[in-house]
């Protein structure tokens, strides 16, 4: 029988229909009040109505973003297999921990706020981050170093995105692109988030991190920067602060669902960003996520239909 992994993606594909799947449902509804709270408000009523920059503000999407993918766990958990791994791409590997039980709904949510609030001091105007796909690691590794930035992601062998200042971002993408780059994007991010401008966030975050009421995960988590297994509350501390100033590699962590056994993985969204990642580079793997179906049934039924194969 394939084992199932459960997928929470990072910034950027946030969008006005979010919560959509998950109007009336009991177990999604706890874990937005609780984001109301934060939010002041209705999430879903305030994500309709806020204007389109403040929905990728930092301070905004990433308690957002933790809150919409507890909220689809928890209203599909209790009908689906249990996962033998959560994998979270930036600050979704801290909703990641949430899923999994080491961690409540609002502490999650509090920690996300921290974690944004960290960000945002540490970087200041006039940053961000760049996708760059269709050169390898060596020639992107030479162009930041020679315009002053960071890989700050690898999810692939020829798919990065790189960080830094704005000013030498954009010089960057152009050369990039001249040197046969298949896609050069900014991404609407503000901050450059996995690099060493975010060392003093990474400092600070762990000493929020340790002051949390922190559990072992039930079940495991997998590091963001390694792809590392993580099993226990001092790992899980260590690696959520490490990444903040250190690249992820979203690579090694797909390479671990697989050789965790995992045949079927389902991201709970927004967007579907990790499950085009995961088909393009494991074409066996059934992956689909959340936002494709049309209703929580439809997630259910397809999980465990290929979890049963």
């Amino acid at each position: 029988m394939p084992g199932l992994a459960i997928l929470c993606p990072g910034q950027g594909a946030q969008h006005l229909e979010m919560f959509a799947l998950l109007a009336e449902h009991k177990a999604a509804a706890d874990v937005l009040k609780v984001g109301a709270g934060i939010l002041d408000g209705d999430p879903a009523a305030v994500t309709r109505r806020i204007p389109a920059e403040g929905l990728f503000a930092n301070a905004f999407a990433q308690p957002l973003i933790c809150m919409a993918e507890m909220a689809m766990w928890f209203a599909l958990r209790d009908s689906l297999p249990t996962p033998r791994v959560f994998a979270g791409y930036s600050v979704g590997e801290l909703a990641a921990y949430g899923c999994s039980g080491a961690l409540d709904a609002k502490q999650t949510l509090d920690l996300a706020v921290k974690r944004a609030a960290l960000m945002d001091e540490a970087s200041g105007a006039g940053h961000g981050l760049i996708a760059v796909r269709g050169l390898a690691a060596g020639r992107v590794e030479a162009l930041c170093a020679h315009f002053g930035v960071e890989v700050a992601i690898v999810n692939g062998p020829d798919h990065f995105v790189v960080g830094g200042t704005t000013k030498n971002l954009l010089p960057l993408a152009e050369r990039a692109a001249g040197c046969g780059a298949q896609t050069v994007r900014q991404l609407p991010i503000d901050v450059a988030s996995h690099t060493s401008a975010m060392a003093e966030a990474g400092s600070r975050y762990a000493d929020a991190l340790s002051a949390a009421d922190f559990s072992d995960p039930p079940i495991p988590v997998l590091a963001g920067i390694s792809g590392e297994v993580v099993r226990n509350r001092a790992r899980a501390v260590k690696t959520l602060a490490q990444q903040l100033s250190h690249p992820l590699d979203w690579a090694a962590c797909m390479e671990s669902v697989i050789e965790m056994g995992c045949g079927v993985v389902l991201e709970l969204g927004p967007g579907n960003a990790l499950t085009r990642m995961f088909k393009e580079t494991f074409p066996g793997v059934k992956a689909r996520a959340a936002e494709e179906f049309r209703s929580l049934r439809g997630v259910v039924d397809w999980v465990n239909k290929h979890c049963d194969d």
